[in-house]
């Protein structure tokens, strides 16, 4: 393992630190806890809360600011936040209208999400949440039931920032929140593992010619492996699973996301992009909201995730498209 850290078992806490020495005009940590906070003016509307386990950064720290997230919690490396610090991120959210959590499928988070909203509503918190299972590789897999959430969950940010800053309450962003993760389907593909810090290896392996398709943020297995294709054939295998999900149809609009992993460089996903663009335009759609880089990552791991979002409300485009001062959207 080459990686350029101190302390494996410190790799958090030193990052979080450099986090917010580096981005100290927008966040600041809450002192004791691995939480992020915005640093923007409080006013009194929904807070924004999302978070999970560290090792797929820009997300989620990098995604709280003015726009989006009031704060993230940063749990151990591929591990849930602990539901005292999701508690803290709560009340340190709260502007008087209650908070708005953001959760991914996975059995530890909701766990622990849902364990700190009891905390803060018998402190007198107005607490919500969605549950993003945007990825459609598996129906289940370690650590969930049902499909996992991943890429997905930064356009739920983006969408519930807006609405958050636009003045929603915490009922109308639950309705709105449940709209738009139906919306939204993610797959990926991996062309190497991860390797987690304090463990020092890949969590899997793959030969040098082979790469597999489904593997989750985590490194969960995928649906099957094969011998490495030109990338228009790897966009053919996730264009054609999300359409069928979608059952597109022509003149439908979409957006979409090109998620770098953390290993892949843009050169190559931008050639995927364009492989992308030319299998959509073949389906007659039109795609009216486009971003491509790194966003939800897996460590080290080489590979990509396709997410699309189907745009039938012209307000979710708006959103998408408003401005937010954020250290990485």
């Amino acid at each position: 393992m080459k990686k350029i850290i101190n302390d494996p078992t410190q790799v958090v806490d030193d990052m979080l630190n450099g986090f917010v020495y580096m981005h100290d005009n927008l966040v600041e940590r809450l002192e004791g806890y691995d939480v992020i906070v915005r640093k923007a003016k409080k006013t009194g509307k929904v807070g924004l809360i999302s978070g999970g386990g560290s090792g797929h950064e820009p997300s989620h720290a990098g995604f709280v600011g003015e726009g989006m997230l009031s704060s993230a919690i940063c749990g151990a490396v591929f591990t849930s936040p602990t539901p005292d610090q999701i508690f803290e991120a709560i009340k340190a959210s709260d502007e008087g209208k209650g908070v708005f959590m953001v959760i991914k499928n996975y059995s530890g988070d909701i766990m622990n999400f849902e364990m700190a909203q009891e905390m803060a509503e018998m402190e007198g918190i107005a607490v919500s949440s969605v549950v993003v299972d945007d990825d459609i590789a598996v129906e289940n897999s370690l650590y969930t039931q049902g499909r996992r959430g991943v890429a997905g969950t930064i356009l739920v940010h983006k969408i519930l920032g807006h609405a958050a800053r636009s003045g929603k309450s915490l009922e109308e962003m639950k309705e709105l929140a449940e709209k738009v993760v139906k919306n939204i389907k993610t797959i990926g593909l991996a062309l190497s593992g991860a390797t987690v810090p304090e463990v020092g290896k890949p969590g899997f392996v793959l030969e040098d010619d082979e790469f597999e398709y489904g593997v989750g943020i985590h490194g969960e297995p995928g649906y099957k492996k094969e011998t490495l294709k030109p990338s228009y054939e790897l966009a053919q295998e996730l264009v054609t699973k999300i359409a069928e999900e979608f059952q597109m149809a022509s003149g439908e609009n979409y957006g979409i996301l090109v998620n770098g992993l953390g290993a892949t460089p843009l050169m190559e996903q931008y050639v995927f992009a364009n492989d992308v663009a030319k299998l959509l335009s073949e389906r007659g759609v039109n795609v009216t909201y486009k971003k491509i880089g790194d966003y939800m990552t897996s460590i080290d791991m080489a590979g990509l995730s396709l997410t699309l979002i189907k745009l039938d409300d012209s307000n979710w485009l708006e959103a998408l498209n408003a401005s937010v001062t954020t250290p990485a959207w």
